[in-house]
């Protein structure tokens, strides 16, 4: 069969408009989740025990989820907020709350492998809880972090051709539309190279800016 460019162009243009406003916004749910997580734990720099236990609940809760189902079970509120439960503007919705929570995992890993006597040395300067996050935590675990926004975003990219099954555009609706329903090898093999070039790009460049900061 004739393959359909503009639509294979299209398609690559809805999973990266897709994946970067999710991770947009999962980016910022996550950051602050990822650091509550982290100083709200016992012994740390702000102890919130009760805190702490409602917002790990939370994030478990959420990634137990399988994204095709939470993709469905959330329509009513991706409704709510775009309008709309269809395109790839209603994707973002589900993309970000699948997204946030992991990425909280990730920052909370992250953060907890600085070494403690970090925050006891800025402590002991005088630091506030704020400083020490901004300027000795988050520096000392930006080699781990550009790592994990770099697995996310992967994740991301894997979850947006998920959407596809339900409408909600890009490479994965591109995929399942003419690669599966029509029986056009041609557009299946495309749209999955075209996301194995995505992902091993990502790859790469976060491997190498994550090097780069750990040099320094």
């Amino acid at each position: 069969m004739l393959i359909n460019w503009n639509q294979i162009i299209e398609g690559t243009w809805e999973t990266v408009y897709m994946v970067s406003l999710s991770l947009f916004f999962s980016a910022i749910i996550g950051i602050i989740l990822g650091i509550l997580l982290v100083i709200t734990r016992k012994d740390h720099l702000w102890e919130n025990l009760p805190l702490f236990n409602i917002l790990n609940g939370c994030v478990n809760v959420l990634r137990s989820i399988p994204f095709i189902i939470l993709l469905v079970a959330v329509i009513p509120f991706t409704r709510l907020i775009v309008g709309t439960s269809i395109g790839t503007t209603a994707a973002v919705v589900p993309l970000v709350i699948y997204a946030g929570p992991y990425i909280a995992r990730l920052i909370e890993n992250s953060l907890l492998e600085v070494d403690p006597g970090v925050i006891e040395a800025a402590e002991a300067m005088g630091a506030t809880p704020t400083q020490i996050i901004m300027r000795f935590l988050i520096p000392e675990a930006l080699s781990s972090l550009l790592l994990g926004f770099t697995i996310a975003t992967i994740g991301l990219i894997g979850a947006s051709a998920m959407a596809g099954a339900v409408g909600g555009g890009g490479l994965g609706d591109l995929a399942i539309t003419f690669g599966y329903q029509r029986f056009d090898t041609a557009v299946m093999y495309i749209t999955v190279g075209i996301l194995i070039v995505m992902v091993q790009g990502l790859q790469s460049i976060g491997n190498i800016l994550s090097r780069k900061v750990r040099r320094r």
